[in-house]
């Protein structure tokens, strides 16, 4: 194995993971709107997803976008349809209420952030730039384990960090126009996010 290349790959995957990106974005909205228990399967949900499909493409799926380009294309027009809907769903979002029949939502499931991964352009560049640029990290297969397991480790502490941060903001935030105006602001920026995707088209 190559110690400089996995190095290289760590600090990579290190500033990917921890920079602000729609999952994060949504991960510290959660936090705040919702708690961090109740935005545990969506953390688990973009921890496991991302680690999954960094293997399945490292493994060969991604040979079926090369030959298939216009499928990428359409997986990013899905994603950028999805993205606007989750920053109107954010948006909207209230404080939790002890009311019984409160309905203001509910956090990601695990499934859908584990779906969600795959129509996410910042994971599509993260999978990319790891397969790709630092395939010679280690021989085929040990490559791909290697960099679904870091990938999986800097993830999870990724997602938990942005979540509890999230979180920590409950006590500040305390007033429900406050929050919807930090939600507000997510949402913004989640659409920001888009940005990069409508550049490339």
């Amino acid at each position: 194995m190559s110690n400089s290349l996995f190095i290289a790959f760590v600090m990579f995957a290190t500033v990917m993971f921890f920079t602000p990106g729609p999952n994060n974005i949504m991960l510290l909205s959660s936090g705040l709107t919702y708690g961090f228990r109740p935005t545990i399967p969506h953390i688990m949900g973009i921890t496991i997803g991302f680690a999954f499909m960094v293997g399945a493409v490292g493994v060969g799926l991604g040979t079926i976008f090369i030959a298939y380009p216009v499928l990428q294309t359409i997986l990013k027009y899905i994603g950028a349809a999805y993205l606007i809907y989750l920053a109107v769903h954010i948006a909207l979002s209230k404080p939790p209420s002890a009311e019984a029949d409160d309905r203001g939502g509910q956090p990601m499931t695990f499934w859908g952030a584990a779906m969600f991964q795959w129509v996410n352009a910042k994971g599509w560049v993260m999978v990319i730039g790891t397969i790709t640029a630092y395939a010679a990290i280690a021989s085929f297969p040990w490559n791909i384990l290697i960099q679904t397991v870091i990938s999986l480790a800097i993830g999870a502490v990724s997602t938990v960090v942005w979540a509890l941060f999230g979180t920590a903001l409950r006590p500040v935030l305390t007033s429900p126009k406050a929050v919807r105006a930090f939600n507000i602001v997510m949402a913004l920026l989640l659409l920001a996010s888009l940005y990069p995707v409508f550049m490339d088209a």
